[in-house]
């Protein structure tokens, strides 16, 4: 009988702390689209998965690194029949919900055909805790959430690996000065 109710604490604890991960109210996209697609990665998935990773391996011991401090990774994706289908008020209603004191904005792109990305930083007693990312298109609106404690120096090992952008570190970025002063 424990484990039957141990499970059911466990889902319960489970389903609280993904209401309280992923907070943003995307009801309204979600009537409008013809297509959806959630993906949601507890914490506890993401750790599993980290057991299989190769701590010998420098890509894939930072990767166990970055997951170390995540409590879920959760994306939703919205497709739309046709351009217009949903609104600036869309957009504007999710940006509304990553105002708050603890919401950075740090990034913000805008295409020529309608592409919009903009990403968000958590940050709690100078701690990063999270990541909000909203990418759009004139058929198309995605949001990625991770949350939990992020590891600005393992995601910077991450760098030209796993699809991640390889960041320039100073010495480089030095070397480079001086060589285009010489010039």
């Amino acid at each position: 009988m424990k484990p039957v109710v141990l499970a059911i604490c466990c889902g319960a604890t489970a389903a609280a702390l993904f209401a309280q991960q992923f907070k943003f109210d995307l009801d309204g996209l979600s009537a409008k689209a013809s297509e959806t697609a959630e993906v949601n990665v507890p914490g506890p998935l993401l750790k599993l998965g980290a057991r299989f990773l190769d701590s010998n391996k420098p890509d894939e011991a930072a990767v166990s690194k970055l997951v170390a401090g995540l409590d879920g990774i959760y994306v939703r994706h919205f497709t739309f029949k046709r351009d217009g289908a949903w609104t600036p008020a869309d957009l504007e209603g999710i940006r509304s919900q990553l105002k708050s004191p603890e919401w950075q904005r740090l990034v913000g792109w805008k295409g020529e055909g309608g592409e919009n990305a903009e990403v968000y930083l958590r940050l709690e007693g100078g701690k990063m805790t999270g990541v909000a990312i909203l990418d759009t298109e004139p058929r198309e609106f995605t949001v990625v959430n991770i949350v939990g404690s992020i590891d600005l120096e393992a995601l910077a090992q991450l760098g030209g690996h796993f699809g991640v952008p390889k960041l320039q570190n100073d010495e480089k970025v030095k070397n480079k000065d001086k060589t285009s002063k010489k010039e």
